[in-house]
Parts: C-alpha cells; structure tokens; sequence
C-alpha cells in the first residue's frame, strides 16, 4: 500500500478568488471565515465551500458580485482592527506586567515595605496626569499593590535561584562564607554567601540561602542549616576549598563547631577578616579607647552632636555623621 501524504506536504496555496466566493482569508497560513471568524482545518476548497453554503449562504445569496466584493472589504477591514486591537491590549498588558516587576525589584533592593508599591503608584499618576494626561490609563493598569510587589519578588527570588543553580553546576571550585547574626526580632539568621569559579574563570559571587533559626544556635545546628543549603543547591563537597565564619565559638570550634565538623567533609584555609585579625594582634587598644571616648562625648549631648555634624559640613566632609563600627564577636 502507498504510504498516506501528509497535508502539510500538499502545498495547498491560498487563492483569492476564494474570498469573495466562500467569504474566507487567508491568516499566518490558515482559512479563517470573514462572517464567523472559524478556522477550517484542511486548506481544501471542498472544505471552503461546504462551510459557506451551509453556514452563511442563506444571508447572502441576494448579493451579487460587487456587493459581496465590497462586504468582503468591510469584513476584512474589521478583522484587521480586531487583530491589531488584541495586539495592542497584549503588548499593553506585557509592559504593565515588566513594569512592574521594575518597581517591585527597585523596592526590595531598597528595602523598603512591600505596601510602598501603592504609594509609588498614586505618585506616578498624578505626574502622569500633569506631563502625558493620555498615558494615564496605561499608567493605572499597572499593579503594585502589595500582594502583587510580594509575589513579583518571590518570583525573582526563585528565578535567582534558579540561575545559580544552573551555574553551580559548572563550578569547578567554590567557597563558603557564614556568617550568625539576630534580626530586629531576636531570631537568629544564618547567612550563607558563596563564590564560585567555573573553567573560564568566570567568577560569579551570590547570597546562597538565609537560614532562619528560632531554636539553638550551636555548632551542630549551624553545621546542618549550612549542609542542607548545600545539599539543596546539589553543589558537590569535593570542591569545597574555603570557608569563612566569624570568631563565635560555635563557628571556629575546633570539635563542635562549624569549622570542626566541616574538616571531617573537606580540607580548606580562610583568607577573610584579616583586617580584625591584625586589629587584635597589633594591641591597639590605646587608640580605640581614645576614639570610643571622643564617640562617646559626641554622642552623649544633642547639642555636642549637632555641632559635629555642622563642623563636618563646613570641611565638605565624605561623612556627615559619625561612621559607627560594632564588633559582633
């Protein structure tokens, strides 16, 4: 038996006389009806024709030529406004949406509330409505309330994440920093930072995972917030070369803490905080107290700190305030 021919290796062309004949166009390859707008599967003229005299041919068998040449202009006419319409309203809609997502990632970057978005948009029509009064509608569709800013961020996040994903894979050495601190409402956050190089040398330095503890934070707790955030991120142990911590005992430890249950997985050498290292082995206790006292005495009087701050305005100073240091551990 002959194999069947596919329709697609017919090469039916469209032919225009088809259009004033069985009322149908010819759209991105396919017969679209002008009256119904349904598209016919098979571009057969069979096909055209069985549509029309069963559909359409009874509400206009009593035009004759020139009257059906000039509907077909009228239909194709407004077919062409609906397209462009659709098109239109589409592209709208894609600008609001990137729109956005522009204002929600300048939000979270600035760490600001997520119900500012609300406020930037009340702002940006009343200009809108003062500059460009036409663009005001395409200005209002855009949707920043504070459920939308929220899950634009998560949506960035995930794709952050994403993308760090598919670049770990080509890592072919990475390190760790960790880093334990409290937040405004004392729950313990586990920062986990890594930089990574692949086989071009090609350095790439994220923010791996924010670790909430609400329970204990020792040594063994760490070591398993930071295991699973690897894990996680299926980066390989064996490329592990460094880690990073602070000076708490249960990062440095070298039994229970971090630094001692990493070197049972891989061998590594810190390079980081050289400057406090140096700091405490210089003793240079006698100029820090110098300068916590003139910290102090600035501080301790309203009108002592104002007097600071003008005198650092009148030199046009880098600083307008005192740049304060807090040393965690």
């Amino acid at each position: 038996m002959m194999p069947r021919r596919k329709v697609d290796a017919e090469n039916r062309a469209f032919k225009n006389r088809r259009e004033v004949e069985y009322m149908f166009t010819d759209i991105a390859g396919k017969p679209v009806c002008l009256i119904c707008g349904a598209n016919v599967a098979v571009l057969k003229e069979f096909n055209l024709r069985r549509h029309y005299e069963t559909k359409h041919l009874d509400n206009l068998k009593d035009l004759n030529a020139e009257q059906k040449l000039q509907k077909v202009e009228e239909l194709k006419k407004k077919l062409t406004f609906q397209q462009t319409f659709f098109t239109r309203a589409k592209s709208q809609s894609e600008a609001a949406v990137k729109a956005s997502f522009i204002v929600a990632e300048e939000i979270a970057k600035a760490g600001r509330p997520f119900t500012e978005g609300d406020f930037l948009k009340s702002c940006m029509v009343k200009v809108c409505d003062i500059i460009c009064p036409d663009k005001k509608q395409m200005l209002a569709n855009v949707s920043l309330s504070r459920n939308t800013v929220a899950d634009r961020v998560c949506e960035m996040a995930t794709d952050l994440r994403t993308q760090l994903r598919k670049r770990s894979k080509d890592f072919i050495a990475y390190s760790l920093a960790v880093e334990e601190s409290t937040d405004m409402t004392d729950t313990a956050e586990l920062a986990i930072f890594i930089r990574g190089v692949d086989s071009d040398l090609c350095v790439t330095e994220e923010i791996l995972d924010i670790k909430p503890m609400h329970g204990t934070t020792t040594g063994k707790d760490i070591f398993e917030n930071v295991c699973q955030s690897v894990t996680d991120m299926k980066l390989p142990w064996d490329k592990l070369i460094s880690l990073t911590t602070d000076g708490a005992p249960a990062m440095c430890g070298e039994k229970s803490g971090l630094v001692g249950r990493m070197r049972e997985l891989t061998t590594y050498h810190c390079i980081i905080h050289q400057e406090a290292v140096c700091g405490k082995v210089l003793k240079m206790d006698h100029v820090m107290s110098t300068v916590t006292q003139t910290v102090n005495f600035i501080q301790s009087r309203g009108l002592n700190h104002r007097q600071f701050q003008s005198f650092m305005r009148s030199i046009d100073s880098e600083f307008a305030d005192i740049p304060y240091r807090t040393e965690v551990r």
